[in-house]
């Protein structure tokens, strides 16, 4: 899936995402229901025009939701820039989901030529701001050096940012660095703790490896 569908597939939830900007008014927050339920139902215009004048009064989540549509090619004059402007408007605004669109659309070169280093600035603004998505991408930036040095400490402290708020990847690779000592001092009771976490959320391959650091424990000293 691109970037432009993925970010449609979640339009018409993002005017209520917890923690994506600070809280409309009723009266602010009705008419953004009203414009999502107008483009899900497909009446595109209406939609358009409502997000439109929600976002000349400096509404996030329609500032959002136009730079999607110029992504999607449904503006009259749609076109990347305008996305561009549209998504930093939104970002500028404190909405933490147009933050992480936007280095995910960096690093996709939706704007142009792919671009590592301003993705990551996007996602560490993402992730000070709590989307546990953009603290697993800005990990993973730091664990592989790209768009970041490599700092495999940076990866760790991001990778359990987003592991204590449950994201299970982010669990079993902090737990894989606990076991090799990469990044962190190395500890199998903490390598355990990530797997099991891991584990709990289903996660196949942990299982698997909380098995067998169970036994590396139980082992006698050699």
């Amino acid at each position: 899936m691109r970037l432009r569908d993925a970010l449609l597939a979640g339009l018409v939830a993002l005017a209520t995402a917890a923690g994506a900007a600070p809280p409309l008014a009723p009266a602010l927050q009705a008419e953004v229901d009203r414009a999502l339920l107008d483009y899900e139902s497909g009446r595109v215009d209406q939609a358009r025009r409502a997000f439109e004048g929600l976002a000349a009064r400096g509404v996030p989540a329609a500032q959002f939701n136009l730079g999607v549509m110029h992504l999607r090619g449904e503006m009259p004059a749609s076109s990347a820039e305008a996305a561009r402007r549209w998504l930093e408007r939104a970002a500028g605004g404190g909405f933490v989901t147009a933050q992480l669109a936007l280095g995910r659309a960096f690093e996709a070169g939706e704007f142009g030529a792919p671009d590592l280093a301003r993705a990551c600035g996007w996602y560490e603004i993402a992730a000070h701001g709590g989307s546990v998505e953009a603290q697993v991408e800005l990990a993973t930036a730091y664990y592989l050096g790209r768009g970041r040095p490599r700092q495999p400490a940076e990866a760790a402290r991001w990778y359990r940012e987003a592991a204590n708020r449950g994201d299970v990847d982010a669990a079993y690779l902090l737990a894989s660095m606990y076991e090799s000592g990469e990044g962190v001092e190395r500890d199998l009771r903490l390598a355990r703790y990530w797997y099991a976490a891991a584990a709990r959320e289903g996660e196949p391959g942990a299982v698997l490896k909380l098995r067998e650091v169970d036994a590396r424990m139980a082992a006698p000293p050699s």
